[in-house]
């Protein structure tokens, strides 16, 4: 991602982050859902990356699973890490003791970019990413992911794939020569970014969520209040116009079902590890592809 587009990503989630989590219900549910993913996988990290961290609730996760680790939360935006840092902060002496004591440092906070990590080469154990990669560069992310990762360190990950708010793009496909949804790559293409990355043995998943609205607005309102409006280069500087806004108004009423409008969210699950892969007999590496049970 140019530095243009990266400005416009750290001015938007710092705008969005006094409020964010009143309307991150599909973030936090996908955090849940990714957590999910390590009742499976054995491993026990003593420093783990949470690479995109936002206000810190797939942090708050991580250390409830593995409360003796350190979680290192990145982000690029300056107040969605001070909302992260004082999540769950205890108040009076309570918290005077955390503070004091030698473990209380169980979240740190670092203010960078996720395609030029600020930490030593094999420094974490394992890399957490819940609904981030889509506003980075894939192939620099992965390559920075994997430089800071132990020997035989997991990366697990959550992003959005095409479909993302398909119903949002019809309506608005041709509406006024602006783009009013992110492109974003293919499972397969994920894969294979992880794989040129130097990942040994990824494995996806992908599932469809969609949210309802009673309007349009409601949608657009949540997308503003997570900080996931727009930021393509050629948008437009002002606000949709009125007769924009009902033009993009009734073609999307041709997706309402059962008096709601849907709003659906590819979701694509990934996990890999930081070591040599397994090879096959051709010399062919594999990538496992699954599709996660409704």
């Amino acid at each position: 991602m140019d530095e243009h587009l990266k400005r416009a990503v750290r001015r938007a989630f710092e705008r969005a982050a006094p409020g964010y989590d009143a309307s991150a219900f599909l973030q936090q549910e996908v955090a849940r859902r990714l957590d999910e993913h390590l009742e499976e996988i054995r491993v026990k990290p003593a420093r783990v990356l949470d690479a995109g961290c936002g206000t810190g609730f797939g942090a708050g996760l991580l250390h409830a699973r593995f409360p003796r680790a350190e979680i290192v939360g990145v982000d690029l935006a300056h107040a969605m890490l001070r909302v992260a840092a004082g999540r769950g902060r205890a108040q009076g002496w309570r918290g005077l003791i955390e503070r004091l004591a030698p473990r209380a440092a169980h979240f740190t906070p670092l203010c960078a970019d996720l395609e030029r990590l600020p930490l030593r080469e094999a420094s974490v154990d394992m890399a957490w990413s819940s609904l981030t990669l889509q506003w980075v560069d894939l192939p620099r992310a992965f390559a920075e992911v994997r430089r800071v990762l132990r020997p035989d360190g997991l990366f697990l990950f959550a992003t959005l794939g095409p479909d993302t708010l398909q119903e949002l793009r019809a309506a608005s496909s041709g509406l006024d020569g602006h783009a009013h949804v992110n492109r974003f790559v293919d499972m397969h293409d994920v894969g294979d970014a992880l794989m040129q990355a130097g990942f040994a043995n990824p494995v996806m998943e992908m599932e469809r969520l969609t949210l309802t609205y009673q309007d349009l607005r409601g949608l657009f309102a949540d997308l503003k209040g997570i900080g996931a409006q727009t930021v393509l280069e050629g948008r437009r500087a002002g606000l949709m116009g009125k007769t924009a806004w009902a033009a993009l108004a009734r073609n999307y009423e041709a997706f309402r079902r059962d008096g709601r409008l849907p709003a659906t969210y590819e979701l694509v699950y990934g996990h890999a590890w930081a070591g040599r892969p397994a090879p096959r007999a051709d010399g062919r590496q594999v990538i496992e592809f699954r599709r996660r049970p409704k």
